[in-house]
């Protein structure tokens, strides 16, 4: 679960191939400002954020594990044909492992393109895509201390 980048680094790898796991906070305005490019009319993102339940469920925390190497693997190829699916400038993707409280932003996506359609349809696109096929599992934690593993999709 715990990354061997530094921060430093596993945003230099964010911008560069466009995808990334992180162990803490993600800086939203960082990403928001290296996707700024002055050719774009459009920025779209996404801000998937822990909520207090699963269905009827109270969900008290959680945490996410991720299998490193093969996430950073996916999260470009995902990258990668977003921009060539959609007409989009550039796309950000980071999602979060490890512990995190009601509130926290799991994962984070950015588009940027010449026109709002493609942004959108590729946010949208790239999000359901990581939440497939990027290797993060969820471990709930319930009011009782009970537990129990989902898949991303959970």
């Amino acid at each position: 679960m715990t990354i061997k980048r530094s921060v430093e680094e596993v945003y230099q790898l964010a911008e560069r191939d466009g995808f990334a796991l992180l162990d803490i906070a993600i800086d939203e305005d960082r990403l928001k400002r290296t996707l700024d490019n002055d050719s774009c009319g459009a920025f779209v993102c996404f801000e998937g954020r822990v909520r207090n339940h699963n269905n009827a469920t109270s969900v008290d925390r959680l945490t996410y594990y991720g299998y490193d190497d093969l996430a950073i693997n996916q999260g470009r190829a995902i990258i990668e044909q977003a921009k060539q699916r959609f007409e989009i400038t550039h796309a950000i993707a980071i999602h979060r492992i490890g512990a995190l409280e009601i509130g926290d932003v799991a994962v984070w996506v950015g588009v940027v393109s010449a026109h709002r359609y493609p942004a959108f349809d590729a946010c949208r696109w790239i999000l359901d895509t990581i939440k497939a096929d990027i290797p993060v599992w969820k471990q709930e934690y319930y009011e009782n201390d009970s537990s129990k593993w989902l898949s991303n999709n959970g």
